[in-house]
């Protein structure tokens, strides 16, 4: 177990980039209330017999008036129905015996059961998907959509592409290490390689707004023009700071995740471990702390508020939550965060306030607590404390035990917890919570042992609790003392460990309140 751990963590290892970049600073207008966009007439939008995004294409009935929303993704004004998706949805006897994967081969007995390319009109925030029978746990072939699909306005159409056997998607995150592409039926990877959402509005759309999530049949319509941008950084860029337009692409295609554990995420759309996930927020939150313009800040911002709607969307309809699962869980809630309190949405900007049952990986996996370091903020456990009580009495909280009782304590033994404590959820939070703080959201976050946890892993010195620690495991050690990705005091991307530490300490709020623990 601990070997494969440390394998996952090899593959994840140090700062992130995309593999593909694009050529150079992307732009966009910045629509506010001095410039507002008016909503076109219909006659003013393109008559169009189909469109295409991301290699997916809808065709029409008949023509039909097309418009785009402020991220690039596509409406059309309806009633109307789609005829034809291309790549065609396959189900049934179309998709062959040879075509089937591990997993398909030992869940899908039912020939009527096997699907590629699958749609899905009004996508349930249930957990149920049809993207494709490879999904582990969430698929169910009862939800997939087929041509011809009669759509009307409030109506979102999500289509996928397969990935073959053996076809790699490149995630559009990943490691320094070159990490090889991601094939399908291989360990938790999805077998979904990109995702489109066509979305049937009643009436033509101005140009700032934004697409309505997936999972709102609403049609619930954001202006960019309301952003309070002014509410964001101009902070010095340091030396080490990203491309800008490496992250505009990692949040450009919708991030569609009603899932779990990553196995019905479109990965060529989005990070697919959670720990990738976290890690990308925190990298995109801080970009937009910084001191491009805002015509250059734009395409970011645009679309990582999407993602937020979509989440929140999500969460509105049903959804559980992402919850804390070893380095599962992570980065969810922060987009919903950032979204709502940019856009002066109250309920969105506090979804853990509006819905008390949702579980968020970074509120179940930290607490307030005695930790056996003195502490009085505690890492919760693999998977930590939940919302709705679910108990853990493997996976749940353990440092307030000291490492000698960690050992042999149920079939999953506690110091797994500490492993995915150091290398796959802790360090992908810092960048988070300090762009949470940045914005003077902590009370919207609604969880404040998260940002005193976070505290804790950066500043506090935890070399002789690592050696305390090997003692219990002279024959595999928990912590590598030459890999410092195992130790506090760093975030896995040097870009954000650099802003912690430098502007962190410029805030209000105290670094040690981790010292003292919740009154």
């Amino acid at each position: 177990m601990m070997c494969c751990l440390i394998g996952r963590w090899a593959g994840c290892a140090a700062a992130v980039a995309l593999a593909l970049a694009m050529a150079g600073p992307a732009q966009a207008t910045v629509y506010t209330a001095d410039n507002a966009p008016a909503a076109p007439t219909l006659e003013e939008l393109p008559l169009k017999e189909s469109v295409t995004q991301y290699g997916i294409t809808w065709t029409f009935e008949t023509p039909a008036r097309v418009g785009q929303f402020v991220n690039g993704d596509y409406y059309v004004v309806g009633p109307v129905t789609v005829t034809a998706i291309d790549p065609k949805p396959r189900v049934g006897a179309e998709v062959g015996e040879d075509e089937l994967d591990a997993n398909e081969k030992g869940l899908r007995e039912k020939v009527a059961d096997r699907v590629r390319n699958g749609s899905m009109l009004n996508p349930s925030a249930t957990q149920k998907v049809g993207w494709d029978s490879g999904v582990k746990n969430w698929f169910r072939r009862n939800v997939v959509t087929v041509p011809p699909v009669s759509m009307k306005p409030g109506d979102s159409l999500v289509s996928t592409i397969s990935l073959k056997l053996d076809e790699g998607a490149v995630t559009p995150y990943v490691g320094h290490r070159n990490m090889p592409p991601l094939k399908r039926a291989k360990g938790d990877n999805s077998p979904v390689k990109t995702a489109a959402v066509l979305t049937c509005m009643a009436e033509p759309q101005p140009a700032d707004a934004f697409r309505p999530g997936y999972c709102d049949t609403t049609n619930r319509v954001y202006l960019a023009r309301h952003l309070k941008r002014q509410m964001l950084r101009t902070l010095p860029k340091p030396e080490n700071a990203p491309k800008l337009e490496t992250w505009v692409r990692v949040f450009q295609r919708p991030w569609v995740n009603l899932g779990f554990f990553g196995f019905d995420q479109p990965m060529e759309n989005m990070p697919h471990y959670g720990q990738w996930v976290g890690q990308a927020q925190s990298m995109g939150g801080l970009m937009l702390m910084l001191d491009f313009t805002a015509e250059e800040k734009e395409p970011l911002l645009v679309n990582m508020v999407q993602v937020g709607i979509d989440y929140w969307s999500a969460v509105k309809n049903g959804h559980p939550g992402w919850e804390g699962w070893g380095g599962h869980g992570s980065g969810r809630k922060f987009p919903i965060v950032l979204a709502g309190v940019l856009l002066g949405d109250e309920q969105m900007a506090s979804p853990t306030a509006q819905f008390p049952k949702v579980n968020f990986g970074e509120d179940n996996q930290t607490m307030y607590g005695d930790c056996w370091t003195g502490a009085k903020v505690c890492f919760a456990g693999h998977s930590g404390k939940h919302q709705n009580d679910i108990p853990r009495p493997q996976w749940g909280p353990y440092e307030h035990m000291q490492p000698k009782d960690w050992q042999n304590k149920g079939d999953r033994k506690n110091y797994q917890s500490e492993a995915y404590r150091r290398a796959n959820s802790s360090s992908s939070w810092p960048g988070q919570a300090l762009a949470i703080r940045l914005l003077g959201a902590e009370k919207q976050w609604n969880h404040d042992a998260f940002f005193d946890y976070v505290d804790r892993w950066m500043y506090e010195n935890d070399k002789e609790f690592c050696q305390e620690i090997n003692k219990y495991f002279p024959d595999k050690s928990l912590v590598d003392e030459g890999a410092t990705w195992f130790h506090q005091g760093q975030a896995w991307e040097p870009f954000v460990t650099g802003m912690y530490l430098k502007h962190r300490p410029t805030l209000a709020a105290p670094t040690d309140g981790w010292k003292t623990g919740k009154p």
